[in-house]
């Protein structure tokens, strides 16, 4: 039986079971009754995670998010964070992220001693992830904040030597981004390109606006599929759907 975040996840990948998760910032989910409906819909909806961080530096308020996440559904609920106080020992796991596609230091290996005593006194699964940024521009706020490039969408070449250094190094997850607000998605070769050398399971977001957009990351080679700026904007899932 696995029992862990990341056992579940692997195991869907071998079996060929897709999943997709709605990601929450904290500095712009909704609030109070707002973010209970949203939480039922989410909850109600086919979503199989909910991802809670971003890339803004949030103070004190993610725990918050996960507890009333935790609070009106049963699906896991995950940290991505964007900074060391974006931690919260109340998700069911947390993802470690390593911004391998950059040369920023900091964000390689900086913020992760900061914030390795308080994950080692916590009860929460971790979980190595090589986090890459992909894309042409417009400048996003991942891109902005984490002050790096990101490995140019004509490069698969580049992304798949980047993903199979990451798992040399031993990264359990890739985590392939646009960036929040990215005006297209990753593409399509690029994803082939990744899922084609690596094992591990294989995250992308950043750009999907669609149905459509996500049955094709999948049928590329991703396991999970992550919507945040387009869901965050209407709270409504109606809006992936065709006009």
């Amino acid at each position: 039986m696995t029992n862990s975040w990341i056992e579940r996840l692997e195991v869907d990948s071998l079996l060929g079971l897709k999943r997709f998760a709605v990601l929450l910032d904290p500095d712009d989910a909704p609030k109070g009754r707002d973010l209970e409906k949203w939480l039922t819909e989410i909850s109600n909806s086919e979503a199989s995670d909910i991802l809670i961080g971003g890339s803004h530096l949030s103070h004190g308020n993610t725990s918050n998010l996960v507890i009333a996440a935790k609070k009106h559904t049963d699906l896991p609920i995950v940290v991505f964070p964007g900074s060391p106080d974006q931690i919260s020992d109340k998700a069911d796991a947390l993802l470690l992220l390593s911004l391998v596609s950059g040369r920023n230091a900091d964000l390689l290996i900086g913020r992760h001693v900061e914030a390795a005593p308080k994950l080692m006194a916590m009860n929460i699964e971790t979980v190595a992830t090589a986090y890459m940024l992909v894309g042409d521009g417009p400048l996003t706020t991942a891109a902005y904040i984490s002050q790096t490039l990101p490995i140019p969408s004509a490069k698969p070449e580049l992304a798949v030597a980047t993903a199979q250094a990451a798992i040399l190094l031993g990264m359990k997850l890739v985590y392939l981004d646009a960036g929040s607000g990215a005006g297209n998605p990753i593409p399509l070769e690029v994803i082939r390109a990744v899922r084609k050398a690596i094992s591990v399971p294989l995250i992308v977001g950043g750009g999907i606006n669609s149905n459509e957009e996500i049955e094709k990351a999948w049928e590329a080679g991703a396991d999970l599929v992550v919507l945040g700026t387009v869901l965050e904007k209407s709270l409504n899932f109606s809006v992936l759907k065709p006009s």
